[in-house]
């Protein structure tokens, strides 16, 4: 458990450094007149963030989860996998990648890296994530609960998103 414990604890650190990177790129998109939506909606995508973290922890400690070696090692490597997808979606964007939604009128659609195979591959990395750390050893409630919570929670981060690209991309035409 020790070492799974490090393992979430890494997950939280590299959490914690994607909000230095966002509160950076925050300043940045805001000082070039960059626009704001959803807030409503992400108080709670921090809340399931963070509970899928302590999840983790909790139900492996309660209830007594195994750590499966073959199936575990492989949801390692799923995890590894998506801050790999993560930090190319964050190298991709630059200073327009964001916790939040924060639209930058002007700037043209970002369709390199890894936005040339999927339109939101970020959303992709944290649903794999959210299924994956919890199952390396064996927290399959936790796994659950986030995935559904998460998709729950995508459908109206997704649209938020795409509602403040096409209305930026709308404005950029008729200017």
């Amino acid at each position: 458990m020790i070492w799974y414990s490090a393992l979430v604890l890494a997950v939280a650190g590299e959490r914690l450094a994607e909000l230095v990177v966002a509160l950076r790129n925050t300043r940045w998109a805001l000082a070039r007149g960059g626009v704001e939506t959803g807030r409503a909606h992400y108080p709670a995508m921090v809340a399931l963030h963070t509970a899928l973290l302590l999840g983790c922890l909790v139900e492996v400690r309660l209830a007594e989860r195994p750590f499966v070696p073959l199936f575990g090692w492989a949801m390692v490597a799923v995890v590894v996998a998506a801050q790999g997808l993560r930090w190319w979606c964050i190298r991709t964007l630059g200073h327009r990648w964001n916790t939040r939604v924060i639209v930058v009128p002007g700037l043209p659609l970002v369709t390199g890296g890894p936005y040339r195979l999927l339109r939101h591959p970020n959303y992709a990395a944290v649903a794999a994530e959210g299924l994956a750390l919890p199952l390396v050893h064996g927290a399959w409630l936790t796994a659950v609960l986030f995935t559904v919570l998460n998709a729950a929670l995508m459908a109206v981060r997704v649209r938020c998103e795409e509602a403040a690209l096409t209305a930026t991309t709308a404005a950029d035409v008729t200017a």
